[in-house]
């Protein structure tokens, strides 16, 4: 059993959902040793949120900021509004999206179905770049 960890900036990205794929796989090349196992992505902030989801039509990250928008008002009479109004509704989005990603190992590559992506869903007005973690565990080639 053989293990690898990196952690690792995302660049900058404005409020909404963002296909990031490519760009975790660009950031663990160790991927492609591994013959078969589990990879752990994890964010290290909490109002942003990592999920898979459809990664074909552009339109779905839309919906998807639109869906969450709704479901999480920005409105209501929050109590924690010390960092902006969208702080609060950005730690609700988190824990409902959550903060990390299971994904299985197979022949180097991850092995997500055809229409999935790995997206960031990142719920404030401005950020700077996320960090994540990604973690491989698994069998090497």
């Amino acid at each position: 059993m053989s293990w690898h960890q990196t952690t690792f900036k995302l660049a900058q990205k404005p409020r909404g959902c963002h296909l990031i794929t490519s760009e975790i796989e660009r950031q663990i090349p160790e991927l492609k040793t591994f013959k078969v196992g589990v990879a752990n992505v994890f964010i290290q902030h909490t109002s942003a949120s990592l999920c898979l989801n459809e990664n074909a039509d552009p339109d779905v990250r839309r919906d998807m900021e639109m869906g969450l928008n709704r479901l999480v008002p920005e409105n209501w009479p929050y109590i924690h509004t010390d960092e902006g109004a969208d702080d609060m509704p950005g730690h609700l989005k988190n824990a409902i999206l959550g903060s990390s990603l299971a994904i299985p190992i197979t022949n180097g590559r991850f092995n997500l179905g055809t229409w999935q992506g790995i997206y960031l869903c990142e719920h404030r007005d401005r950020s700077s770049g996320r960090k994540i973690v990604v973690t491989l565990q698994g069998e090497k080639k």
